[in-house]
């Protein structure tokens, strides 16, 4: 209220009805928005654009995104098999993504087997159960920072049978461009795809 704001912005997947319904209650307009995978974040951004009178804005944001999504398609196409990917983004307990997420859907785009998929969001694992998974990719994010991910990185490098741990897989990304549905959704996408395929690039230099 301290700040009069003209409009306020929510996201069905993170802030409370109730929430919303007391701001409108004070007088401050509230626009929700849902986004569910990359293609409706994009939507999602073209709606705000919309509201905001930042038509061209938005599409021109909207246009580059496309862009860097359909260069990421195309050099997947070039890859010869699609690497087992396990994606922790819980510390402890672990906690991983499953098939109605956006990790997923960018695993998947960026060329990987996401090896926690299924129903349940965000299913929890056993260190055992990973284990037994043998992933080949092994990315951990988290918005723990800094020696919490170097202690979860050598916790798990001291599996050497563990593909992802022979071949120098076990790697740590920043949180930021995964955990929100925002247009950095696509700058993780590029990220994820040099991680899964880095040969797709070597070839290239």
């Amino acid at each position: 209220m301290a700040l009069r704001p003209d409009l306020c912005f929510a996201i069905k997947d993170g802030n409370p009805r109730e929430i919303a319904e007391r701001l409108e209650s004070l007088g401050i307009p509230v626009y929700a928005v849902d986004p569910k995978n990359l293609e409706s974040v994009m939507e999602t951004f073209l709606d705000i654009g919309r509201v905001l009178n930042a038509n061209k804005e938005a599409k021109d944001i909207v246009g580059k995104m496309r862009s860097r999504i359909t260069r990421v398609k195309s050099l997947v196409a070039n890859a010869s098999h699609r690497p087992k990917v396990f994606f922790q983004i819980g510390l402890s307990p672990i906690v991983a993504v499953g098939t109605r997420t956006f990790i997923h859907e960018l695993i998947v785009l960026a060329g990987g087997e996401n090896l926690s998929r299924g129903p349940v969001p965000y299913p929890r694992f056993s260190r055992e159960q990973v284990l037994a998974l043998s992933p080949e990719v092994f990315i951990i994010t988290s918005m723990a920072r800094g020696a919490s991910f170097e202690r979860v990185k050598k916790e798990w490098s001291k599996w050497p049978d563990l593909p992802a741990v022979r071949n120098n897989r076990i790697l740590l990304v920043d949180s930021n461009l995964f955990d929100r549905p925002s247009p950095r959704l696509v700058d993780g996408l590029e990220m994820l795809l040099k991680l899964i395929h880095p040969e797709l690039f070597e070839e290239q230099r």
